[in-house]
């Protein structure tokens, strides 16, 4: 069997890497086999491989970008064997593993990318004389911000940039860095600083955030007051809008169109009205942020719903999916999230979950996060940790990209 022929079923993770407007450039996709914990170095032709072969033939390479460009890690073999011309040159681009040796075979397989479209990367780059050839070429040089000191990253930038090279900062954990990272000139971003709260401490909350959080405090309440809810719902014409355009969609399959929104209201359960009218705020207050922050939202949402089953908590699926959504809801609004649930009343044990408490439901979180930095080694040890299979996670997960851009569309 070669390397391209493997069918193993394979787990997969997709990085966001933002340009300077907070917008998503691209994705990095990360496989790994479902009956390995994870890919060790000798298997780094074959994790390679399978990322290739599986975002076409598996997955769906658009499904998992959403028409964005990808990032796919290359080894020497994947180079000189010229695997990555079964995906578009559009779109696929190609990344250089730091590990690579850049020998006259492999500078001469990516010229012959470079020729026939491909964009090209170096990754973890660190500078050295062998590289020229490959730096003529390259169109993205990535740099490891924990790995490397702020002279260094800004050396780099100074001497890539004159040249025509973009330079793409990962592993950027802060906005702080974010920052000083933008003002050395990098122009592409990859790391979980969007994941992390800037907080401000003396400024107040929009008005219109102000508004979303009461309608949030209002569906969240014990006894919830249709009237005074639907009242309130309606006097932000937006979340009327998408509220009454959500419930008439194909996602309900209602028979006949709802026309009003103490209608919409009174056909949904109250926990399917804490889901849907908690996302549709939760969207309305990031309308200044990446949109990947509610689509990220939404995957989190779907994903710990699903889970509720296999972890024996059937009956808690839409808490689970509150959980999800609520929790980049910090970065969302630029507060700690301790704060945001003083002022809206959910389940204690949510509450203790979102705040980082151990228990089940945060370890459900915990999953979900592992999975989107595609750390598997995390992934196995909460699988056993919550008694599931690990295997059926990459399919549900899957679901969860595809259903989350199919309802932020809408």
């Amino acid at each position: 069997m070669t390397i391209l022929e493997s069918q193993l079923e394979q787990f997969i993770a997709r990085q966001p890497i933002f340009d300077q407007k907070g917008k998503v450039y691209a994705y990095e996709l990360l496989f790994r086999s479902g009956l390995h914990n994870y890919f060790d170095a000798a298997d780094q032709d074959q994790a390679a491989a399978n990322v290739i072969a599986n975002s076409t033939l598996l997955f769906g390479l658009n499904e998992m970008s959403g028409g964005a460009k990808v990032f796919i890690n290359c080894t020497r073999q994947v180079l000189i064997e010229d695997f990555m011309t079964v995906l578009p040159r559009q779109q696929a681009v190609v990344e250089v593993l730091e590990h690579v040796i850049p020998d006259a075979e492999v500078i001469e397989a990516c010229k012959r990318l470079k020729k026939q479209g491909y964009t090209l990367a170096l990754d973890d780059f660190v500078y050295h004389h062998n590289y020229e050839p490959l730096l003529e070429i390259a169109d993205i040089i990535k740099v490891d911000f924990l790995l490397s000191d702020t002279e260094e990253q800004a050396r780099l930038a100074k001497m890539m940039i004159p040249r025509g090279i973009r330079m793409l900062a990962e592993k950027v954990e802060t906005h702080e860095v974010y920052e000083q990272a933008k003002k050395m000139g990098y122009q592409l971003f990859q790391g979980y600083f969007f994941a992390k709260p800037v907080i401000i401490s003396r400024k107040d909350i929009p008005t219109n955030k102000l508004q979303y959080l009461r309608i949030l405090k209002d569906v969240h309440a014990k006894e919830i007051d249709f009237k005074k809810l639907a009242q309130t719902i309606q006097s932000e014409v937006s979340l009327s809008y998408k509220l009454l355009k959500l419930i008439n969609s194909a996602a309900f399959s209602l028979r006949h169109k709802v026309t009003n929104i103490l209608q919409a209201l009174s056909l949904l359960g109250i926990r399917e009205i804490r889901s849907w009218v908690s996302l549709l705020s939760i969207s309305a207050m990031a309308d200044d942020k990446p949109a990947e922050l509610v689509v990220s939202s939404l995957i989190r949402a779907k994903f710990c719903e699903h889970l509720a089953g296999p972890c024996g908590l059937p009956e808690r699926s839409s808490d689970l999916f509150l959980m999800g959504l609520f929790s980049l809801l910090d970065t969302i609004m630029s507060r700690p999230i301790e704060t945001i649930l003083q002022e809206i009343t959910i389940e204690d044990d949510l509450q203790e979950a979102l705040t980082g408490t151990p228990g089940t439901l945060h370890t459900i979180l915990q999953m979900i996060i592992a999975i989107e930095k595609g750390d598997w080694d995390q992934v196995a040890a909460l699988s056993e940790v919550l008694h599931i299979d690990e295997k059926p996670l990459c399919e549900a997960y899957m679901d969860a990209v595809k259903w989350a851009h199919e309802i932020y569309a809408l």
